[in-house]
């Protein structure tokens, strides 16, 4: 990965993470997910990444989503 990437939000849910990376990219904020989860048991962090220029607008949009839930 390259550098200056931050951390901006860990679950132990895969599929939340991609529905907030996905939510990120329609705003136009590249964001990737480190998945650390063990295949078989599914326990694990699923971490989400994205370039710490566009991390206060990230965090923006995650808090807006977890409003809506």
């Amino acid at each position: 990965m390259e550098k200056n990437w931050i951390k901006i939000f860990e679950t132990g849910d895969f599929f939340r993470a991609e529905m907030i990376r996905q939510a990120l990219a329609e705003h136009e904020i590249d964001a990737v997910i480190i998945n650390k989860q063990d295949s078989i048991v599914h326990m694990g962090p699923v971490e989400l990444f994205t370039h710490e220029n566009e991390a206060a607008a990230a965090q923006q949009v995650i808090e807006e989503m977890t409003e809506e839930i």
